[in-house]
């Protein structure tokens, strides 16, 4: 296991990605003060995202059905656990986009190889 959001699983027989980009932000206010620089004061977390690409290239590694079964869960709107093969719950995420890119297509237009990058954006934790 790669990485699961929810109950979908990261694997070669899935998805596979092969990479998780991440991005975290902190959250700074300023006020303009005259003659000096502006104070800051700490607010709080900012942005959490995650980027997670990979191809999948059908009969060999994945399945044309996880990109559906993706799009799925990102329709109705749920947030989802994620956590990465190592069993760290890195948070609650929602899928915020889906690029694909189909590849090598065969003579009825069904794509060999499929580029894939998944973005998930954090949502607030349950207390």
């Amino acid at each position: 296991m790669l990485a699961a959001l929810g109950m979908f699983v990261f694997e070669t027989s899935s998805a596979p990605f092969d990479e998780l980009a991440r991005r975290r932000e902190w959250r700074h206010e300023r006020t303009d003060r005259f003659g000096a620089r502006a104070a800051s004061q700490y607010v709080g977390p900012g942005q959490d995202s995650v980027t997670l690409s990979g191809a999948l290239i059908p009969g060999l590694a994945g399945k044309y059905s996880s990109l559906e079964r993706l799009v799925e869960m990102a329709d109705s709107g749920e947030a989802y656990p994620l956590m990465d093969g190592s069993g760290t719950v890195l948070g609650t995420f929602t899928i915020e986009g889906l690029d694909e890119t189909h590849k090598a297509l065969t003579e009825n237009g069904r794509a060999r190889w499929i580029d894939f990058n998944l973005n998930l954006q954090r949502v607030a934790d349950e207390r």
